[in-house]
């Protein structure tokens, strides 16, 4: 396969409806999708670096009328430095066994990934609705390719945790990430992002992709304690280089 046509997977492109954003209220959101038939980790590195996310085979990235909140974060790497809770977190989970594949599904999955979204129904006010089997293989386990991984979290041979990453050239993107709240103590969702970072310097990789940001949405307000950071404002296209800033 030549440059070009790494770069240029076959493809199928579409636009969503508008429909009502999760982030910020009395908005509407419109999303640009790539339907990538054979994603290659070239291509998913290139489009992740411009502020494209991956569900599978879908490759996206807001394309909202009037609203230009969403940017996005990475982790400078070789620079950060945990903080005294994220320390206290690691040593919280000095008894977490951590196994590494290619994303998988099985029951566990699946009532694991419930039972977390029906515990931030009630904590966080999130719509409830149960995953089926087919929509977590599409979502989680379709289009992994070779890059695609999860990192799975046990305590006393049980599952509680699963975090869905992506390792490019350049860095580590994480996709999603769920837990047991019976484990809330644990702060999984803090410990796998600190793996992440130990993970990508065990790698030589410089970035962790976080996804987006958006001022004052409470639900990425995690995502600045993991400092340094760069921002990337828009989604330039393949052909232009991408301008983060610190």
């Amino acid at each position: 396969m030549n440059k070009n046509n790494t770069l240029n997977p076959p493809s199928t492109d579409f636009s969503m409806l508008d429909y009502e954003c999760s982030y910020l209220p009395d908005q509407l959101v419109r999303m640009n999708y790539k339907y990538v038939t054979q994603p290659n980790v070239t291509f998913a590195s290139a489009v992740i670096q411009r502020g494209w996310r991956r569900f599978g085979k879908y490759y996206f990235h807001p394309t909202c009328k009037g609203c230009n909140e969403c940017k996005s974060l990475r982790i400078d790497v070789k620079n950060f430095i945990p903080s005294k809770s994220q320390k206290k977190a690691i040593k919280r989970n000095t008894g977490t066994q951590i196994i590494i594949g290619r994303p998988s599904l099985t029951k566990h999955h699946i009532e694991l990934y419930n039972k977390y979204h029906y515990h931030k129904q009630d904590k966080d006010g999130w719509k409830y609705r149960p995953i089926s089997q087919k929509e977590y293989y599409e979502n989680f386990v379709e289009g992994a390719e070779d890059f695609g991984r999860e990192v799975l979290y046990f305590q006393n041979e049980k599952l509680i945790g699963v975090d869905l990453v992506d390792i490019l050239e350049d860095g580590i993107s994480s996709i999603y990430c769920y837990y047991d709240p019976d484990y809330y103590d644990l702060s999984i969702g803090t410990f796998s992002l600190l793996y992440q970072i130990e993970l990508a310097k065990q790698l030589g990789l410089k970035w962790i992709y976080l996804g987006y940001w958006v001022e004052g949405c409470k639900a990425f307000a995690y995502k600045t304690n993991f400092q340094p950071q760069e921002l990337l404002d828009g989604f330039p296209a393949l052909e232009n280089n991408p301008e983060w800033k610190k």
